[in-house]
């Protein structure tokens, strides 16, 4: 199938700003677009890019003060298969995990294992290895926590989410990922749009998101703590997520952005 995949966002800056902006789809993804997401800025402006350590494509540019707007816009094809569920995948022991996916295993701002190892441990302990365990951390996340905008705020980390038991779905993703982490599984943050492929119309707005991926057997796994759906239901990565060791937090002018018209889809 072809997915139609892009953003468009609308700002008014008090000045010149600085910005990093990873909005392309996921290299791992580039070779299904039918032609290139350049990101396009109006009024243009010189764009400089690199990738990350975490593959993520990235655009650096100076945006001018007063009314500014960027984009992209691509068609991605996929193949509409769900992602795969594998109950038998197995928990690697550390020592026999691949040098890249060790970074996948630290704390970090938002992710602080050093709070939470010893409440993972009381709950998860028992369980068994692998899938099922990460499965029980999804599950307990998903009841634990109250799901609310009204909830959200830029700051809260897992520690406070799992105090606090109210959040948005990045707060479920940060501490699914900090559980898994404390109990020696690696995780990472992941983001994207909610899809509405294989969902009987009326279809509903493309939502942003965020989600896991737990790398258990040889390779990554995608989880949902937050809507709990099958794969297929939550796999906004189909489109390319940006793959992060931890989220991000993008600081810009009060009141800087005014618009968000259009989503990818």
């Amino acid at each position: 199938m072809r997915i139609h995949v892009g953003c468009e966002l609308r700002f008014e800056f008090p000045q010149t700003t600085p910005m990093i902006l990873t909005l392309n789809v996921h290299f791992s993804r580039a070779s299904e677009l039918e032609r290139p997401d350049y990101l396009i800025t109006n009024p243009p402006v010189p764009v400089e890019g690199y990738r990350d350590s975490f593959g993520n494509w990235c655009s650096r540019l100076v945006a001018p003060g007063g009314h500014f707007s960027l984009g992209t816009d691509a068609i991605i094809r996929d193949s509409g298969m769900s992602d795969p569920i594998d109950l038998n995948a197995l928990q690697h022991q550390v020592q026999h995990l691949p040098a890249e996916v060790v970074l996948f295993l630290l704390g970090s701002r938002y992710c602080e294992t050093d709070r939470l190892a010893d409440e993972a441990w009381r709950l998860f302990g028992n369980t068994p290895l692998g899938w099922p365990r990460v499965q029980a951390i999804c599950d307990f996340v998903h009841s634990h926590i109250t799901f609310g905008y009204e909830h959200s705020r830029a700051t809260r980390t897992a520690s406070e989410t799992y105090g606090e038991r109210s959040g948005v779905c990045r707060d479920y993703a940060h501490l699914a990922v900090t559980f898994c982490r404390c109990l020696n599984i690696p995780a990472r943050y992941c983001t994207g749009f909610l899809t509405d492929v294989g969902l009987p119309p009326p279809y509903p707005p493309n939502d942003f998101a965020a989600w896991i991926e737990v790398y258990l057997g040889g390779r990554w796994r995608t989880f949902d703590p937050r809507n709990k759906a099958p794969p297929d239901r939550a796999r906004p990565h189909r489109a390319g997520p940006r793959r992060c060791g931890r989220a991000s937090n993008p600081y810009l002018w009060p009141r800087s952005l005014v618009g968000v018209p259009r989503l990818g889809r």
